[in-house]
């Protein structure tokens, strides 16, 4: 596809991620169009960030999830599909909606890439994954299963932490800023992880659409600066900040003991991070040619933001 031939739908675009998609694929100089649904309602901030999409140059377009032929309409103004909404709980959890876009892309015919939403862990590698958490990733698998099945092109795109939510933290579950005085270590904290800016993630995201590289293939996000150990990180902020934190480890064994008590969205969280902390889900294997690409290799021009760089803003 040539660049000014590449139409984008991005159905989630308003979301903590979305947002981010949307604004990388304009910044591309792609036609961007952003899934505009009813069930926003009197969600302002919401409403106005897709008014502030429009100004920049992408177009609205109405659909549902609960209406068929709008979600068809929608899918054949465009010839790139990314959905980004949400399969986290604490937020919202709607992963399984997306089999009702595989649905209107199948029928639709005319898609030539689409990325569903995944961006985190990899759920072909999670088959093991503890429960109650396994259930994101067995509803991926349902749903890259239905778009292979409708053999529909696909990227998957997966492998990395929002920084958002692990770098400034240090990786805390309890917050998103840094511990004053001590701070929690998962096991010996040595297990390598990899954080990235969500921005960068977009941008790579983006980079994909119109790739033959990428076709039918996972993109795997592993930029080798910001491959870290909880340690490492840990040892980055007490150098810029100048002040040693007193490290609290805490067992694989209790860990997972604290599950107990805990609500659904909290016992979903304390098994993604056994599995990324102690397991080290994200960079225990290497990456099959057949199967996958690393995205900093593909794209050494994306000046991806080192971890230094996304500490001093909490700083």
């Amino acid at each position: 596809m040539a660049a000014k031939s590449i139409k984008v739908l991005v159905v989630g675009g308003t979301g903590y991620f979305g947002r981010r998609i949307v604004t990388a694929s304009l910044a591309h100089g792609h036609k961007t169009f952003v899934l505009q649904r009813p069930e926003l309602g009197l969600d302002a901030d919401k409403v106005q960030l897709l008014l502030s999409f429009k100004k920049q140059g992408a177009v609205l377009v109405e659909g549902s999830f609960s209406d068929h032929r709008s979600l068809v309409d929608a899918v054949k103004q465009v010839n790139v599909v990314i959905c980004t909404i949400s399969g986290v709980h604490f937020r919202s959890h709607n992963l399984l909606l997306q089999l009702k876009l595989v649905e209107a892309i199948k029928e639709a015919g005319n898609v030539k890439r689409f990325l569903p939403s995944e961006f985190g862990m990899d759920p072909a590698r999670m088959g093991h994954a503890l429960e109650p958490g396994r259930v994101s990733f067995d509803e991926k698998m349902t749903v890259r299963k239905a778009i292979e099945a409708a053999k529909i092109p696909y990227t998957y795109v997966v492998g990395a932490c929002f920084a958002g939510y692990f770098v400034g933290s240090l990786s805390q579950m309890v917050t998103l800023f840094p511990p004053k005085e001590k701070v929690l270590i998962y096991g010996d904290g040595n297990t390598k992880v990899v954080y990235m800016d969500e921005d960068d993630i977009a941008t790579y995201t983006i980079k994909t659409i119109d790739d033959p590289r990428t076709l039918n293939k996972t993109l795997y996000l592993r930029p080798p600066e910001n491959i870290l150990s909880q340690r490492e990180l840990v040892e980055k902020w007490e150098n810029l900040c100048g002040k040693k934190l007193e490290k609290i480890s805490i067992s694989a064994d209790d860990f997972l003991a604290s599950l107990k008590g805990m609500d659904f969205a909290g016992q979903v969280g304390v098994g993604h991070f056994y599995h990324i902390f102690y397991e080290g889900c994200l960079t225990n294997f290497e990456i099959g040619e057949e199967a996958g690409e690393e995205a900093s290799k593909l794209y050494p021009d994306v000046k991806y933001s080192r971890v230094d760089e996304l500490l001093k803003l909490y700083h």
